[in-house]
């Protein structure tokens, strides 16, 4: 199908940089470490410039812990490394020598390729104008990023290219259906205001790359929802 086109695309680029990740000799640490770090700094400086583009930081705020309490009462996080930990045991020596756990890398993965700006509005224009120029720009970053992961955290990256396929798949078909009921500037209000509460996650995933602060991002993944929802809201009631 047309609208999955982009996704697929993306999809295949994560699973061929994890799979170009393996062929390569393992890094010394030392060189592991400052890639990670770089990696990171890019991370958090990606996260930060996205969460200020919000145009009313009470949502990010409201989202944030209401989106919070949902996933800790959903065990989000548990449910999400428990796949993690089916799929080591599924595939238990396959990392090889390369650090990290398949539950690691997965997890780490998924969130990375998943949470943020691009993967929304790039599966969004899929699905609505068979445009798909943003989700190719990110299968370069996103294949590149796997290679370099996979170095470092091991064989549970390219599991990650199945729920990112899952994810902006389903974000991709269900782009008209939304459409029906939203005008133009509704839309671009819900992406702006979700994509602002992702970017801030994606400063979280910075932080733990970084060894500062391991923030509990996958619990926090509702409040995009949440975010999304709010300005809708405030759009068609205007509450603020």
């Amino acid at each position: 199908m047309a609208a999955l086109w982009g996704t697929t695309v993306n999809a295949a680029a994560v699973a061929a940089g994890a799979l170009a990740g393996l062929a390569l000799p393992r890094m010394p640490d030392r060189a592991r470490d400052i890639i990670m770090q770089g990696l990171g700094l890019a991370i958090l400086f990606l996260g930060v410039s996205m969460g200020l583009k919000t145009g009313n930081f009470i949502f990010v705020i409201v989202s944030l812990v209401l989106g919070g309490a949902a996933g800790e009462a959903l065990r989000l996080d548990a449910r999400l490394d428990g796949l993690g930990k089916r799929l080591e045991a599924a595939v238990k020596g396959a990392g090889g020598g390369k650090g990290g756990s398949v539950a690691e890398g997965f997890v780490t993965a998924t969130l990375l390729f998943c949470v943020g700006a691009m993967a929304v509005l790039g599966a969004i224009d899929s699905g609505l104008r068979g445009d798909h120029t943003i989700l190719y720009t990110k299968a370069l970053l996103d294949g590149i990023s796997a290679m370099l992961l996979t170095t470092a955290l091991g064989f549970g990256v390219i599991f990650s290219a199945a729920a990112l396929f899952v994810y902006q798949g389903a974000i991709a078909l269900s782009a008209k259906l939304i459409t029906s009921f939203l005008s133009g500037a509704e839309l671009d209000i819900a992406v702006t205001e979700a994509s602002a509460v992702g970017g801030i996650l994606i400063a979280g995933i910075g932080l733990g790359v970084l060894n500062i602060k391991k923030i509990n991002v996958v619990n926090l993944l509702p409040s995009i929802f949440v975010a999304a929802g709010a300005a809708l809201a405030n759009a068609r009631l205007g509450w603020m």
